[in-house]
């Protein structure tokens, strides 16, 4: 049994449907639930309640932390740290690994790639509460006290990703009509994670015995596209005129006095400001898969938007 916490987001729905066609048995957690073809169990829980995980997890083989927590960093600052212990208790309780799907916030700003080796230097606050997550179990799976395994991604875009920075600014405008956005920046490379693939290299990833306690980086197309790249492709996909604008600093900031989401993206804008280069290639050379070009990727993401519209 494979065991997602924090089931019913992007990732979470690929990797049902990869695990489906395996026929490996999972079990989806999260506070509300709703069915997913291809799942064996559903079982409500809040990951910040220790008991709770503790019976989410138990008789799984491996369970895979996939929670997206509200995006505030007071709520990371309390939440997260909870999360991660519960999560490491109850697998070492039900004598389970643990895959902890995570981001880049705790490199900070790097001036090149950004590898598995990449050293922590975070330069925001919820990029210092992801060090502090990522340090506990990196420091369980050192000293023996559980089987472990830290898999990032970058910015991610595919069909069905609703909180995706591309799709938000990108496809989800041009679906509808509307000039695109970009952030900070258009002219500078910005690496993007297709979540399919991303799903794929965390299956890969748990069946690899050599894979675990280690960090990887989630296959991703190398070559990053800019900005006006991205956007140009995506437009060709819908057929429209690339037609954006791209949202600086000031603009942001005044926003988010009115949005407070907006106003928790401020401190991340050191990512699209320079080049933003993730690489995957770790991954590739251990597995032979570098990450679905971006051209096939924006052309499968327009897909699913066009398809959408048209059911609405």
């Amino acid at each position: 049994m494979i065991t997602i916490l924090g089931a019913g987001g992007a990732i979470g729905n690929e990797l049902v449907k990869l695990l489906a066609e395996r026929k490996q048995p999972c079990r989806l957690v999260g506070r509300t639930l709703r069915e997913i073809p291809g799942a064996a169990e559903a079982f409500s829980a809040d990951l910040t309640d220790r008991d709770q995980t503790i019976r989410a997890v138990a008789g799984a083989s491996i369970a895979i932390l996939l929670v997206g927590l509200k995006y505030d960093h007071k709520v990371w600052q309390e939440q997260w740290p909870r999360v991660m212990r519960n999560a490491i208790e109850a697998c070492k309780r039900a004598g389970a690994k643990l895959i902890f799907f995570d981001n880049v916030y705790l490199y900070g700003k790097v001036g090149g790639p950004m590898t598995e080796d990449t050293p922590f230097n975070p330069c925001s606050k919820k990029g210092e509460v992801r060090a502090k997550i990522a340090t506990t179990l990196i420091n369980e799976w050192q000293a023996g006290g559980l089987t472990g395994m830290i898999a990032r991604s970058a910015d991610f875009y595919g069909p069905d990703t609703l909180n995706g920075v591309p799709n938000v600014l990108v496809f989800e405008p041009f679906s509808k009509h509307r000039s695109a956005s970009w952030l900070v920046n258009d002219a500078v490379p910005h690496s993007c994670t297709y979540t399919p693939d991303a799903a794929r290299g965390l299956v890969q990833l748990a069946d690899s015995a050599s894979a675990w306690n280690q960090t990887w980086h989630l296959p991703t197309a190398p070559d990053p596209l800019t900005g006006r790249q991205f956007i140009t492709l995506a437009a060709n996909e819908f057929g429209v005129a690339p037609r954006y604008r791209v949202l600086s600093r000031l603009m942001i900031r005044l926003a988010g006095w009115f949005n407070p989401l907006v106003a928790e993206n401020y401190e991340m804008l050191y990512q699209f400001d320079s080049p933003y280069l993730f690489s995957a290639s770790k991954f590739a050379r251990e597995f032979g898969f570098a990450g679905t070009p971006y051209a096939d990727g924006i052309r499968t993401t327009a897909a699913s938007f066009k398809h959408d519209a048209r059911g609405a």
